[in-house]
């Protein structure tokens, strides 16, 4: 005869929660971080990257920037600075998290013949985001465009190489200063726009202020940040090379 089977006992909640799906999308917040929206929503594995050049801004720089902050006010436009500054090479992009080490293996093999050089950042622009849910002023290049382009390039590469969009036809450098939520373009362009070109024309030593020397190239994956030192000089062919028989 067959002894009566015990009931079973349930798992324990706090034994289940070990097996969530580990792909699980966390819900984005955008009063965490003053009214921005992701464009891309947050998902475990995926990490969002983008290639750029660091500008480490001075005090001038700054104070430059508080004066086109505050002009901007007296049009009922409340911009917030930048918290860190950059000319864009990418678009953001999204790379699982076992392309990383291959993609900036390959960005170190495509920038290795990138050599420093100058670029002016002097007309100021109004730009939004893809999804007009930003708008910013930035400082747009008005000399330096093809080290840029050549820059590009080898990025492009590599995100083909990845399957990933590559960065916008005619792109229009820059360097953004001041943000806010929504498109306000109109009220920022025309009289407004005019008055800011005006005070960064007439900002003292702008024109030494806003020529500037890129040294590195970075690549920020998620919260993982890589540096290509670009070159103090042009690489030359070895002699042998450059005369052949």
């Amino acid at each position: 005869m067959k002894s009566p089977t015990a009931p079973r006992l349930p798992v324990p909640t706090s034994v289940l929660n070990m097996f969530k799906d580990q792909e699980e999308e966390v819900v984005d917040d955008s009063t965490k971080h003053g009214g921005r929206v992701r464009n891309f929503p947050h998902v475990r594995g995926n990490w969002t990257t983008y290639v750029y050049m660091p500008y480490e801004a001075s005090e001038d720089f700054l104070e430059l920037l508080e004066l086109l902050i505050s002009h901007a006010r007296t049009y009922a436009v409340s911009l917030a600075a930048m918290e860190e500054f950059h000319i864009s090479l990418s678009q953001n992009v999204v790379l699982r998290y076992h392309w990383i080490t291959p993609f900036v293996q390959s960005l170190k093999e495509h920038l290795a013949t990138a050599y420093r050089f100058f670029c002016t950042v002097d007309q100021v622009k109004v730009y939004t985001n893809q999804n007009k849910t930003r708008t910013f002023v930035g400082l747009e290049v008005s000399s330096g465009h093809p080290q840029l382009l050549e820059l590009v390039s080898g990025v492009d590469r590599v995100m083909e190489e990845f399957d990933l969009p590559t960065f916008y036809k005619n792109p229009s450098f820059h360097i953004s200063l001041a943000w806010c939520v929504g498109d306000l373009t109109d009220k920022l362009e025309g009289q407004c726009l005019q008055k800011l070109q005006e005070i960064v024309d007439g900002f003292e030593d702008s024109a030494f202020l806003l020529r500037i020397q890129w040294e590195q190239i970075r690549c920020k994956s998620g919260n993982k940040l890589f540096s290509f030192p670009l070159s103090s000089q042009l690489l030359q062919l070895p002699l042998a090379s450059r005369n052949p028989p």
